[in-house]
């Protein structure tokens, strides 16, 4: 049943990143084994992901299991994304308190920066060949995009949503 495997692939999501970001390249090889996503519409459900308010990981569950299997298969996605990270909490949040003062807790979480780092940057180089490559020829209208956002993130500080808007604007100006 196509519910229950949505649900049984996005606990598996779940449990194998640490949200975010980190979630693309599992959703991404997750949805094109089992031949519900080409990689491209992995990415546009992720774009859509990104612009609306809430959880990336939440919304490109709710998203992907409605394009592959309608309201009840995003209803199943989403509870399966959500699964790991409500019982992981849970856990946590009873040895954390219970070991708080623990030097080798505190090895433990300072180990695990630099993987949420790698996991971000292989992110970034997979989303970075899908947008810059994408049939294997270089976008330079992508690359435009991406340091004309680039800038006004970082130097006039602009608010996400109005990234995007000039993102799409700009998309649809010289893609086009």
């Amino acid at each position: 049943m196509i519910y229950l495997r949505l649900f049984f692939s996005f606990i598996k999501i779940g449990f194998s990143s640490f949200g975010g970001l980190s979630l693309v390249p599992v959703i991404n090889q997750e949805m094109m084994t089992n031949g519900w996503m080409t990689s491209q519409e992995v990415q546009d459900i992720i774009a859509i992901a990104e612009m609306t308010p809430g959880s990336l990981g939440i919304n490109c569950a709710t998203f992907a299991g409605m394009r592959v299997a309608g309201l009840a298969g995003g209803a199943a996605a989403t509870l399966g994304v959500m699964m790991p990270s409500l019982t992981l909490c849970l856990i946590a949040a009873i040895f954390v308190e219970k070991f708080r003062k623990s030097r080798t807790m505190e090895d433990i979480l300072h180990s695990v920066r630099p993987i949420c780092l790698g996991m971000i940057a292989a992110t970034a180089l997979t989303l970075m060949q899908t947008n810059f490559l994408p049939s294997g020829i270089f976008c330079w209208q992508a690359l435009v995009i991406a340091v004309i956002a680039g800038v006004v993130l970082m130097k006039f500080k602009a608010n996400i949503p109005i990234v995007v808007l000039l993102s799409a604007g700009l998309g649809l100006l010289l893609v086009r």
